[in-house]
């Protein structure tokens, strides 16, 4: 039985984390029994969500825990995909995990108020006396990753403008199909559907989220994603929310 460490269900989605979503749907998509256990990012091998323990073997990080179950378990992701397919996934799970996250990162811990309603209670249990510390620290920390990552160095409105030209070639690439790369779910389908879920929550909101809305066949492919992998999960339809 594998065991997935991740954040648990929050912030109006089944997990935090749209990484621990890529990886959780993913584990979905191959058939593999799985329980979930709250972590904290220390607890990991390399200081992040997600990360797996198989039979005693820990793996880190998304990406090489999918390659580790391509190997252990002889599961192609992306099965069906010629090889110009499968580089063109690989691309847009690239643009998906260095720029739109960076996008999802700035709504939520940048902006004051979404703060305050989301990634501040992470540090709730924390001793009175040194909680606003570390929310103050985290915060700064966090900005300064996003800072790095080229948005934050953009007034908000252009921020939220470059995010959208992902967005908007996150759109045309998914066109009238039902997933990413064609009729069949395949391994950038949990990766995109993490981000996008986590930018279109009614929990937070934001520029971005705004602007997100306006695709309206990327608000149709989480709502299928989520029924299809998160049926159990109590979410309102993004199309019935608006």
């Amino acid at each position: 039985m594998i065991t997935l460490y991740g954040f648990g269900a929050g912030f109006g989605l089944p997990e935090i984390s749209p990484f621990v979503t890529k990886t959780e749907v993913q584990l979905k998509m191959a058939g593999l029994p799985y329980r979930k256990e709250r972590a904290m990012p220390p607890a990991s091998p390399k200081g992040q969500l997600p990360f797996i323990d198989d039979g005693g073997e820990a793996v880190a990080d998304s990406t090489f825990i999918r390659a580790h179950i391509e190997r252990r378990y002889g599961f192609d992701f992306d099965a069906g995909l010629s090889l110009a397919e499968r580089a063109q996934a690989w691309a847009f799970e690239r643009m998906i995990e260095h720029h739109v996250y960076w996008a999802l990162v700035g709504a939520r811990w940048v902006d004051p108020v979404n703060f305050a309603k989301g990634p501040a209670h992470f540090f709730d249990g924390a001793p009175e006396h040194n909680r606003e510390k570390l929310r103050e620290d985290a915060q700064f920390r966090v900005a300064e990753n996003y800072l790095l990552s080229g948005l934050g160095r953009h007034a908000p409105d252009d921020d939220v403008d470059l995010a959208v030209r992902s967005l908007f070639a996150l759109s045309v690439q998914l066109g009238d199909k039902a997933y990413l790369m064609g009729n069949k779910p395949c391994g950038v389908d949990a990766t995109a559907f993490g981000a996008l879920a986590g930018i279109l929550t009614p929990f937070f909101e934001s520029g971005l989220r705004q602007r997100a809305e306006g695709f309206g066949n990327l608000t149709a492919y989480v709502d299928r994603m989520m029924d299809n992998y998160y049926p159990e999960f109590a979410w309102t339809p993004l199309r019935q929310a608006a």
